[in-house]
């Protein structure tokens, strides 16, 4: 890509999602990932309806007066961004692909950390760790990701979410907020690399579907190619049982996603392609 493209693009993306970063999300984000605790940050004056727990009899005793001691949120995080950047991404049937959803959903989430004052960084991954970024703070650092994300070209094709989680859990030491972003159309062997993750750190799962990944359209005989292993197959679409076991294999996958998740302990939600991230996202801000 020439480099005035990718500028325009960076450009684009950011006005987009740093827009909604300070509108919409920023608050919400706030709340929903919390800093380390409290830190003592000044005295004042006592005034009625004061936790009386919080009085400093020291400073009252000097004074004659009661005072009271003001903490504030010990609010630093580091946010990760682990994502999965294998071939499937490449794939999308209707406004756009996986892949651009994601580096939409990262800018957002990228934006409003910084505007929380929080560090940011990024691991890209297929069936191999391709980059660390480590956290960081400020907008040429963020700009920086949205570039990767924007033109990163993976070596590999293929999805291992365990050697992911296993690299994340290992090079970040520091307590941090991961978002695990894939569509998950892997192995499920990753299942206690997930759990010990979510035990070090705060991990929310980001699912990026299309719709067509649950719901195949009749539209006759069609050739499908799976972009991670390059296997072609013809497939009947106008067959009504070949949709409908697709549809039932489908659910099933659902629920051990779901099980998976419940037994990690950490929150996820759906994202698809042809539909708005913002009340997904919003959702899951608001329910932590």
């Amino acid at each position: 890509m020439e480099t005035s493209e990718l500028l325009k693009k960076v450009r684009k993306i950011e006005i987009k999602t740093r827009g909604l970063s300070s509108q919409i999300f920023s608050g919400e984000y706030h709340s929903a990932f919390k800093g380390r605790g409290m830190a003592f940050s000044e005295v004042r004056e006592y005034t009625p309806g004061d936790d009386v727990r919080t009085i400093d009899w020291n400073v009252t005793a000097r004074f004659n007066s009661p005072f009271v001691k003001v903490f504030e949120e010990e609010r630093e995080l580091s946010v990760v961004l682990l994502v999965d950047v294998s071939a499937s991404g490449l794939f999308g049937t209707h406004s756009q692909f996986k892949q651009d959803l994601v580096t939409e959903l990262c800018a957002v989430v990228a934006f409003s950390a910084s505007q929380n004052n929080d560090k940011i960084g990024v691991i890209f991954f297929s069936d191999k760790i391709e980059k660390f970024i480590p956290p960081k703070k400020g907008k040429s650092h963020i700009l920086r990701i949205i570039r990767e994300l924007i033109e990163f070209k993976p070596d590999n094709k293929q999805t291992n979410l365990e050697v992911a989680l296993k690299y994340m859990t290992n090079v970040i030491k520091k307590r941090s907020v991961v978002f695990l972003i894939s569509d998950f159309y892997a192995d499920t062997n990753y299942r206690d690399a997930l759990k010990i993750a979510n035990k070090k750190h705060d991990v929310v799962a980001l699912r990026i579907i299309d719709k067509t990944e649950h719901e195949l359209p009749d539209v006759g005989l069609i050739k499908l190619r799976d972009n991670e292993t390059g296997k072609m197959i013809w497939v009947n679409t106008s067959d009504k049982s070949f949709r409908k076991q697709f549809a039932v294999n489908h659910l099933k996958f659902e629920d051990e996603l779901k099980d998976i998740f419940n037994r990690s302990g950490i929150d996820a939600t759906k994202i698809l392609t042809h539909e708005s991230y913002i009340k997904p996202l919003m959702n899951l801000f608001k329910n932590r």
